[in-house]
């Protein structure tokens, strides 16, 4: 990787001034940037997606709460897991880590179904101010 410095001096001669270097800056490649512009944009589409998905699963909960129906649905949970492995290895992803991010995010609408339950309903799309991950939410 090629570095480049930025530094001058004034005027040539005796008792010059010399400009002070400015820290080495790399040059990043153009595939680096693209690659990361990219990477950008699939973060942001993650983003939306998952603000949809929560939007669904607040009316889910609305729904349940209506009907007195528990937060949690285990059953439903193994036939989302099994698909979604299965999904990931067709992928190309690891099914273990697409696993562990399903189960992030049911226990964060579960968190979600469990508030609108008792009354204590955030605004859609809200996390609040937990900072606790699921286990600790759960414990």
């Amino acid at each position: 990787m090629s570095e480049t410095t930025v530094g001058r001096t004034a005027a040539a001669g005796p008792g010059a001034a010399h400009v002070p270097d400015a820290p080495v800056v790399p040059v990043v490649p153009a595939e680096l940037l693209r690659l990361r512009s990219s990477i950008d944009n699939i973060d942001a589409a993650l983003i939306h997606l998952l603000a949809e998905r929560f939007k669904a699963t607040q009316q889910v909960g609305v729904l349940k709460a209506e009907e007195h129906l528990p937060a949690a649905d285990p059953a439903r949970e193994e036939q989302q897991i099994a698909r979604l492995r299965a999904l990931a290895d067709e992928s190309g992803l690891d099914p273990v880590f697409a696993e562990k991010f399903l189960a992030f995010v049911v226990a964060e609408v579960i968190h979600h179904h469990e508030q609108i339950a008792s009354g204590q309903h955030e605004q859609p799309g809200s996390t609040g101010n937990r900072s606790a991950g699921p286990a600790e939410r759960t414990a």
